[in-house]
């Protein structure tokens, strides 16, 4: 399909758009750049041409011109529609209201922007109505048009364009037919935005309705020439500025993506490739707010995990047959990649809008109107119908379950019912630490036999294995060298984790030793972060390891936070060591630490008659060590029975 098909007459050009698309108002501003136009038509009535141009100029703050619809007016867009059907637009008591909104990234308020910016004439020219009904159809993903030509696109969707499905949109094509005519007689050089499913109805009415007309024009699907193309007496409009919290629902894209095609247009900054570039933005602001937010519980998103993240999303872009992910893509791969916490993280801040400080000061309105899923509530209190004169392709809201942070009044309400007297764990959690807990005993028993190992020169037996090492140094004398590993002596029944060291005790104020239930649990001595300050259900607390001492087989201990037989110690990290040396029966006690115990605690440990056994904490994964810090304090066990509905994974 050639660009010939977009020029109705050698002044007129039509251009068809995707209303709310970021990447189509790029296309058409290209195309207003590259041509040489005296005047821009829209599709909007004429009496929304001053409340419209005077919020496009308070540009990058949100608003919408809205226009109240008459009740007896109600049925000139209801009934039934061009195929015989009734419509599902049946009066109710809610009322009614149309609305352009005042969005950056509509096509049609790009254009006007910069038609008022290049003091461009602007004619508005949609039927003036009351009643109005939206209507849209399935389109491609605007993103093609980074490497597909607009006719070619524009030749893929023309096949799936229907008949405009009701008699009022008839009467507009008709409308902005004519008024093209009269526009002609005075410009030059017109350029005309119009939805594509408007596109071949209203090039097929301006030949029909033209006064040239030949009788081949006229035999059209619809009879333009028949249609009442009278403006209606018609209310009054008026523009309100949109509450920030409901951005969302009257924006074509995020907010997010918005504020960066506002900031990238105020700092000259390139914004062709936003629609993608933006995403990965939102992407690195989500998760400053998620450490902001869970500070050192926070897990860490590493280069490798956001790119897994981002080919997630492109697949699943692929399978919804889209290049662009939509919000739900988004944090549907966030929620199974990242986790709940980092996917509510990723969905409030889409819904911010990243403007400067100095556009940020307009956003605040009392008379703003707070838009919902095809609702608005109305500054005077009326909740109404709401119909959009841009209407883009057809939304699907679908619904994800996330488990949400409980506000501060709900955990003020749950602090006050807890019971002091009753504490235990989350049966899942035990399981999981005592198994590193036995990996961390087996693995200190092999690093012993390792101290002990000792290289013989082979005689009759190869022992352990050849030692290559020692063969090799040895080459010339032609020997061979074996290893011989005896087993471990000694007995290991304590392992002590320490998460975070040197620790600091304002960030741990809650110690505590519990006693094991069962045989298969430790008896447990810890030093946490206060689980009163992180309720996430009724009864449910969280806190955070600082570090942790597990006695095994279990036994009854006196708690070391209060034994004065440990008053020496001047340090959390070293009287929880002290209290280890003291109740182990073996010789031996694991320590889990980043860097090997200093000399200082080595000495308490030989006053015991104790040595440590050091593992490095940097031989396992940053996500299983954020993980297994995570404890969960139940208040009592009858919480157990609902517990897994609030306890979700770091």
């Amino acid at each position: 399909m050639s660009e010939a098909v977009f020029h109705l007459t050698d002044r007129i050009t039509l251009i068809p758009v995707i209303h709310g698309s970021g990447d189509m108002a790029i296309e058409v501003r290209r195309r207003l750049l590259a041509g040489d136009f005296d005047c821009l038509a829209v599709p909007l009535p004429e009496n929304f041409q001053s409340a419209v141009e005077s919020a496009v100029v308070e540009l990058p703050r949100i608003a919408a011109v809205v226009q109240r619809e008459r009740r007896e007016d109600w049925s000139n867009a209801s009934g039934f529609d061009g195929s015989g059907e009734e419509t599902d637009d049946s009066p109710d008591d809610m009322g009614r209201v149309s609305s352009v909104p005042i969005d950056p990234c509509q096509p049609v308020i790009a254009a006007l922007r910069w038609a008022l910016e290049e003091r461009l004439p602007r004619a508005f020219i949609d039927l003036p109505t009351n009643a109005y009904r939206a209507e849209s159809i399935t389109t491609p993903d605007a993103y093609a048009l980074k490497l597909v030509a607009h006719s070619r696109f524009s030749a893929a969707v023309l096949p799936t364009i229907p008949l405009p499905r009701q008699p009022l949109h008839w009467r507009r094509i008709a409308y902005m037919a004519s008024r093209l005519h009269e526009l002609a007689r005075f410009h030059q050089r017109i350029v005309v935005l119009c939805a594509y499913w408007e596109w071949p109805w209203l090039r097929d009415a301006f030949r029909a309705v033209s006064p040239q007309a030949t009788q081949a024009d006229a035999a059209t699907a619809i009879d333009w020439t028949g249609l009442d193309r009278e403006p209606d007496d018609v209310e009054p409009v008026r523009a309100y500025p949109v509450a920030p919290r409901t951005y969302q629902f009257a924006l074509g894209e995020l907010p997010f993506i918005t504020g960066l095609y506002e900031r990238a247009r105020s700092e000259l900054e390139a914004d062709e490739n936003l629609s993608i570039d933006g995403v990965k933005e939102l992407l690195l602001a989500a998760r400053e707010k998620y450490q902001a937010t869970h500070g050192k519980r926070a897990r860490t998103f590493t280069p490798q995990v956001l790119r897994l993240y981002l080919k997630y999303v492109r697949n699943l872009s692929l399978i919804e047959r889209r290049f662009t992910p939509d919000l739900y893509t988004l944090i549907t791969a966030a929620r199974q990649i990242m986790g709940d916490q980092f996917a509510i993280a990723l969905a409030e801040t889409s819904r911010e809008y990243p403007v400067s400080a100095e556009a940020a000061s307009h956003l605040v309105d009392e008379q703003a109107i707070e838009f919902g899923v095809d609702r608005a509530l109305l500054p005077d209190g009326d909740v109404v119908r709401v119909d959009n004169r841009l209407a883009g392709p057809p939304l699907v809201w679908r619904s994800l379950q996330l488990n949400t942070r409980p506000t501060r009044a709900e955990q003020q309400k749950w602090d006050m019912q807890w019971n002091p007297y009753m504490q235990c764990s989350w049966p899942p959690e035990d399981a999981v630490i005592e198994r590193f807990r036995t990996h961390l005993k087996d693995k200190a028993l092999a690093l012993l036999g390792t101290d002990l190992a000792r290289t013989e020169k082979f005689t009759s037996s190869l022992m352990d294995g050849l030692d290559i090492r020692e063969t090799l140094r040895n080459w010339h004398t032609g020997e061979l060298y074996v290893k011989n590993c005896p087993p471990a002596r000694g007995h290991l029944d304590c392992v002590a984790m320490l998460f975070d060291s040197p620790a600091d005790p304002r960030d741990y104020p809650w110690r505590t030793t519990w006693i094991a239930e069962h045989h298969d649990e430790s008896t447990l001595a810890l030093f946490a972060t206060d689980f009163h300050s992180e309720l996430v259900g009724p009864g449910i607390g969280v806190a955070t390891y600082g570090g942790a001492l597990f006695l095994f087989p279990p036994r009854p201990v006196v708690d070391i936070w209060t034994d004065p037989r440990l008053d020496f110690t001047t340090t959390l990290e070293e009287r929880l060591l002290a209290g280890g040396c003291l109740n182990s029966t073996g010789r031996y006690v694991a320590v889990l630490s980043d860097a090997p115990p200093g000399a200082g605690f080595r000495r308490m440990a030989k006053r015991f008659g104790k040595k440590l056994i050091h593992i490095p904490l940097a031989h396992f994964s940053a996500q299983m060590v954020q993980q297994l810090r995570l404890v969960h304090v139940l208040n009592g066990r009858q919480v157990r029975s609902y517990a897994a509905r609030f306890i979700r994974k770091a």
